[in-house]
């Protein structure tokens, strides 16, 4: 069963877009949009299960340079 999640990220200062251009070079990532409030960016990941997501977050969003904190918020 494929699994999507949103990731909320947390940026340096002055690095949202260059983190948002990364994510979007990613495979698995078909959206990403830099936002106000808490959080800088918000991304949508799709993988083909649990494990995957896991990590393409951990193994791949989190290394992106400029990322401090993700939050991933599974769909339901």
């Amino acid at each position: 069963m494929a699994a999507r999640a949103y990731i909320l990220i947390e940026t340096q200062v002055g690095k949202s877009r260059e983190a948002a251009e990364a994510l979007r070079s990613l495979h698995g990532v078909p959206s990403v949009d830099i936002i106000t409030g808490a959080f800088d960016i918000i991304a949508l990941v799709e993988a083909p299960d649990m494990i995957s997501m896991a990590d393409l977050v951990t193994g791949q969003v989190q290394s992106i340079p400029g990322v401090t904190r993700t939050i991933t918020c599974v769909a339901a």
